[in-house]
């Protein structure tokens, strides 16, 4: 009788790469929001959506690759999408009362 450590080899394979091309991407989009603030002729709206959206890509990236979202099952994947969605629809009424 074998346990189950016997009967599975997984072979780990290094993310090096990976991490090092999503540290720069985030790099990127951290310096762009910090020159979001800066733009001229750039109302303060645009601006904030831009931020949000900066935001939320980061967020994306983070969750999708670091905490291994793209590796694991449909449902957890639908579950993790709840928060992002009700946040999504939070900023949508928000910035719908603004027009008011």
């Amino acid at each position: 009788m074998s346990s189950n450590h016997d009967t599975h080899h997984e072979v780990h394979q290094s993310h090096r790469k990976e991490y090092i091309v999503i540290f720069f991407v985030l790099a990127i989009l951290t310096v762009l929001e910090l020159l979001v603030p800066g733009l001229q002729n750039v109302t303060h709206t645009v601006k904030t959506v831009a931020l949000i959206a900066l935001a939320l890509a980061k967020a994306f990236l983070v969750a999708y690759s670091y905490m291994h979202l793209k590796s694991e099952t449909k449902w957890l994947k639908f579950i993790a999408a709840i928060p992002i969605s009700i946040a999504f629809f939070t900023i949508v009424l928000v910035l719908e009362s603004l027009y008011r």
